[in-house]
């Protein structure tokens, strides 16, 4: 249709047609987008700044050109030019859509920014700082005895601290030290790293090192600044991967890379300019200045551990899933084009990958939670859009991964969103009623329908991935689905909440003014997907290893939001004890943290990492029978002694076989 366009919107994925000729912010409100503005579009309040995104976009099936935006407008000029608009960016009320786009909306110019659940467990580290700064006091030049100013730094290092090793080796200190060194009467901080050499020439009152500890997630990112002289928690920030607009799960991250000419390239680009601006971010919480970050520690899957090295990750696309490299890496800042958000002396060291699917991410929780140190088994299930699943003791360890998809964190879902103000985060459902409590993001208590357009409420938008699985768990137990995830007829009966839709079901979650939030049948199956896809892994490395978990812990945001139970009533877990089931938070971020303020723990990560055993899920005969076993809830086989102490789980009545049966015939003849 020549007077529409096609747009989509990340982070938030939502895309439609509207008119062309439509301003962004226009755009955006017709497709439920969240961007700020207060000044009624007239140019001026900045608070709608976008990022147009060129190029070929197969994931929303947009080819973006240039000429798909107008040119700058008067306004936009304006504010350019007194308020400083990033070159990257237009303003929305004044960029019209002439051709199909993706735009990308930044964090600042969200209403209801994304809450990204990723902070640290602030546990105690032994520090063994990799980098300190030395103060030092410095002979004058002498005509009669000539010597070099960076020789007598050194000289000076030797006599005042016993440091008899220092070296400078990057050119880009040496211009400024001859006025440091005047400017400030011969008196300067030197920061020096374990081996000796000079990083950085600072001013005699600087005496702290700070360092970042980033965990880069294939869906979110986080980055937690630190003191590194007593390993504090100064900052910690997240904001969304921006590689999603490439694609939502890895393989369709790696088909973009084979598909489109400097694919890989563009998301190099994209991710490093996004952590720039995490790094940023993070040090401006707390006034550290750039020069003053000597150091950073990243985690990621081999994927992402990939792109952030600029290396095309084609080859992990198919077997047999070669890494470039899968040993430790350390980079300067100028390497990784991560200047000038820290100093330009600034190292990044990047832990090792395990194997093909099993990344840094993997090894930085193995580091925090120190599996190879214990007596009884530990299953570690790292859930995201990956899902690293880890298995062992000081024995023997095992490792996979099991592609869960986005689904669990709330993408995919047909009112899925991520965590913001507004979202439904957790669900409770009356046995006898089916009448739904809801509770959400941003307001405290639990709502009803009798509580629908209340003047004091937030928007409610949507629901996410704790919210999405409290949802369908308590569909199970109240008998709206049965045990193979269908939504049953009969309960119509019952309550208007169970709706006709196409040739299913859905079950109404929340109806007000504005909107009516459903779970959909389809909802249900990606859910079932994703938790037969985790439990299926598990069940590989419980059978390698001959021994069952005595202890349990999940890890990311997702393990962090989710209670326990309604992991083990969906079968994301083996049935145990709940209080054998442990949340453990960011233990990604919080290995990278370690490896941040002590050079012993990349060492003893270093030398782990190449004893455990990897499993690769896709060539596993068994893989395939146990994730057809693991859709049902929560399982088709394994019995839930220990699960059904704490809830009663429901049995599937000779109806539900039926209907099945029937439904079954019905998906054969078409």
């Amino acid at each position: 249709m020549a007077d529409t366009v096609n747009i989509a919107f990340a982070p938030s994925g939502k895309a439609g047609v509207v008119p062309k000729g439509s301003n962004i912010l226009d755009a955006a409100r017709l497709l439920g987008v969240d961007i700020d503005s207060v000044c009624g579009g007239r140019g001026i309040c900045g608070r709608c700044q976008i990022e147009p995104s060129f190029g070929d976009h197969p994931k929303y099936k947009i080819k973006a050109n240039a000429d798909a935006l107008s040119s700058f407008s008067d306004s936009e000029a304006f504010y350019q030019k007194k308020r400083g608009l990033d070159n990257a960016r237009r303003l929305g009320c004044q960029c019209k859509l002439q051709g199909d786009m993706v735009i990308d909306v930044p964090p600042e110019s969200q209403t209801h920014r994304q809450i990204i659940r990723k902070d640290l467990n602030h546990d105690h580290v032994t520090i063994d700082s990799l980098v300190k700064y030395y103060q030092i006091h410095v002979t004058q030049p002498d005509i009669k005895h000539p010597s070099g100013d960076l020789e007598r730094i050194i000289s000076a290092v030797a006599n005042q601290h016993q440091i008899n090793n220092a070296y400078v080796k990057q050119l880009s200190l040496l211009p400024a030290m001859q006025k440091l060194l005047r400017d400030h009467d011969w008196k300067i901080s030197v920061a020096i790293r374990h081996d000796g050499e000079i990083v950085s020439f600072q001013p005699f009152s600087v005496t702290k090192a700070y360092g970042v500890a980033i965990d880069v997630g294939s869906t979110t990112m986080s980055a937690h600044l630190c003191d590194l002289s007593d390993g504090s928690v100064l900052s910690s920030v997240g904001m969304m991967n921006p590689q999603i607009r490439y694609g939502e799960d890895l393989m369709s991250r790696v088909s973009y890379s084979m598909m489109n000419k400097d694919g890989a390239q563009t998301m190099t680009n994209a991710v490093r300019a996004s952590l720039r601006d995490l790094m940023i971010s993070a040090a401006r919480e707390c006034d550290v200045q750039a020069a003053h970050i000597l150091e950073v520690t990243l985690v990621g899957n081999p994927v992402m551990h990939h792109l952030l090295l600029g290396i095309d990750p084609i080859e992990l696309g198919w077997a047999p899933f070669a890494l470039a490299s899968n040993h430790a890496h350390l980079w300067t800042a100028e390497e990784m084009d991560f200047t000038p958000a820290i100093a330009d002396g600034a190292r990044i060291y990047i832990l090792p990958c395990i194997a093909g699917h099993v990344g840094a991410d993997a090894a930085s929780v193995i580091l925090a939670q120190r599996p190879f140190d214990h007596d009884d088994i530990h299953l570690l299930v790292d859930v995201g859009t990956n899902a690293e699943i880890i298995l062992g003791n000081r024995d023997h360890i095992l490792a996979c991964s099991s592609p869960t998809g986005p689904a669990l964190e709330g993408a995919q879902i047909a009112f899925g969103q991520r965590a913001a103000v507004g979202a439904i985060e957790h669900v409770r459902i009356n046995k006898d009623t089916l009448e739904p409590e809801i509770s959400i993001i941003g307001h405290d208590g639990w709502l009803t329908h009798q509580d629908a357009n209340r003047d004091d409420l937030p928007d409610i938008t949507g629901i996410c991935g704790s919210g999405i699985i409290e949802a369908i768990c308590e569909m199970f137990l109240s008998g709206v689905i049965d045990r193979d995830g269908n939504i049953k007829e009969k309960n119509k009966e019952i309550s208007w909440r169970i709706i006709p839709d196409d040739r299913v079901f859905s079950f109404v979650l929340w109806q007000d003014d504005k909107r009516t939030i459903k779970i959909v049948q389809n909802d249900i199956r990606a859910i079932q997907l994703a938790k037969a896809a985790l439990y299926a892994g598990i069940q590989l490395l419980v059978d390698k290893l001959g021994k069952k978990p005595d202890k349990i812990q999940l890890a990311g945001a997702f393990g962090s939001h989710i209670a326990p139970k309604y992991a083990m009533i969906l079968g994301l877990i083996p049935d145990c004890l709940l209080d054998n089931v442990e949340p453990i938070g960011n233990a990604a971020g919080a290995g990278a943290r370690l490896a941040l303020l002590n050079r012993q723990a990349r060492a003893d990560i270093s030398h782990h990492v190449q004893k455990i055993e990897k499993i690769e899920t896709a060539t596993e005969d068994k893989f395939q029978e146990y994730f057809i076993d693991a859709m049902a809830f929560p399982h088709k086989t394994a019995s839930y002694p220990f699960l059904s102490q704490y809830v009663a789980l429901p049995e599937q009545s000779n109806d539900d076989t039926q209907t099945n049966q029937r439904r079954q015939r019905r998906r054969q003849r078409h």
